[in-house]
């Protein structure tokens, strides 16, 4: 296996479970020193001790995303452990069903709080080292749903959004100064978050096979990356379609999540 992040430190935000977690040993077999940081210790602790038993080097601190001085001072807790961060990867988010007949501002305004505040506030612990040392990698975890408005996924599609503009505003300043920006927006995958989720299995991707497609993008210092195709190209194309034809697709669409998206939670 190539060590294409050798002792390079890695922070991962939302490391405890579901993707992050995977991603975190999936970063640690390319030879990553892994930086995770959760709300929850637990497993925190317990993604160390499966690292050690690996012979990957890690720490751990708990902070919420949310909670910038609590964030920041965790940031600055691994990075004395570790050393400087080489790569974020801005994970954490939430996720659930707005629907307009009963459309709830306080969970909306909780997922753009977290899903694109909270990624702003992982930058800004790491960016200002970046900018100082001329290198670094930013990654945000994206959605398929951040490509176009669906129906009964309204907060969690303007969140998402959020952070693509975000980060394509990042990268074109950030270029120069060879630090590269990555946006990753995964379709359906097997965590927790989804595992209750009636899926047919072709709309659903294992973990696994998530994080080491997720890991060749940043490998390749790739500016973007949506997978899998066969919904990436349908949600991309729909942005081409006339609003009319595009809107009847998706709503015929959407009324066939409905009830699946209704126990959409936390990651």
């Amino acid at each position: 296996m190539s060590l294409a992040f050798e002792n390079q430190v890695v922070l991962i935000t939302g490391a405890a479970r579901g993707l992050g977690r995977q991603l975190a040993l999936e970063m640690a077999l390319h030879g990553a020193v892994i930086a995770a940081i959760d709300r929850d210790v637990e497993p925190l602790a317990s993604l160390m001790q499966e690292l050690k038993e690996r012979g990957r080097a890690g720490a751990f601190a708990q902070a919420d995303v949310t909670q910038r001085q609590q964030l920041f001072q965790a940031v600055q807790s691994v990075e004395q452990h570790l050393g400087p961060v080489s790569i974020l990867i801005a994970n954490a988010g939430i996720g659930s069903g707005t629907s307009a007949l009963a459309f709830d501002p306080e969970q909306f305004a909780e997922m753009v709080e977290v899903n694109l505040v909270g990624v702003a506030n992982s930058i800004a612990a790491v960016l200002p080292g970046m900018l100082q040392r001329r290198r670094g990698h930013l990654v945000a975890i994206s959605s398929l749903a951040s490509l176009r408005g669906l129906a009964f996924l309204g907060g969690y599609c303007a969140s998402k959004a959020g952070v693509n503009a975000l980060m394509e505003s990042l990268r074109l300043e950030l270029a120069p100064r060879d630090i590269a920006c990555t946006i990753i927006c995964p379709g359906w995958i097997r965590t927790n978050l989804t595992a209750h989720l009636p899926l047919p299995k072709p709309d659903i991707m294992p973990v696994e096979e998530a994080a080491r497609r997720i890991v060749r993008a940043i490998r390749q210092r790739r500016a973007f990356y949506a997978f899998p195709w066969s919904t990436a190209w349908i949600l991309r194309l729909c942005r081409l379609l006339p609003p009319s034809l595009s809107d009847w697709l998706l709503r015929s669409y959407g009324r066939r999540l409905q009830k699946k998206l209704e126990r959409f939670t936390r990651r």
